[in-house]
């Protein structure tokens, strides 16, 4: 394995580990979520460069498509809980109350 692969995989895993641990914000969900995104979205840039594939080159593309929307509707729905439950902790949502 080289150090490039390392390091995605290194970035990947902590970002996991960051989501499982440190969920007392919303934003710091968000944050882990992103930088999920941007290592596989790194990975999947160099992967075609690796294999010399011209076939997988939108992958990518499609890939920050998705995860803008994905960031899109996270910032909305930190806005929206911010605005009703008044700070942006995540044990005061609870999917009951709704």
């Amino acid at each position: 394995m080289s150090l490039l692969h390392l390091s995605f995989y290194s970035s990947f895993t902590l970002s996991c580990l960051g989501l499982a641990f440190h969920r007392t914000h919303l934003i710091s969900a968000l944050l882990c979520l992103e930088s999920m995104m941007l290592s596989m979205y790194i990975a999947l840039a160099i992967w075609p460069i690796e294999t010399q594939m011209a076939s997988t080159t939108l992958a990518p593309m499609f890939m920050l498509t998705f995860s803008a929307c994905e960031a899109g509707t996270g910032l909305a729905m930190l806005v929206a809980s911010t605005r009703t439950h008044g700070s942006d902790h995540l044990h005061n949502l609870n999917l009951l109350q709704c």
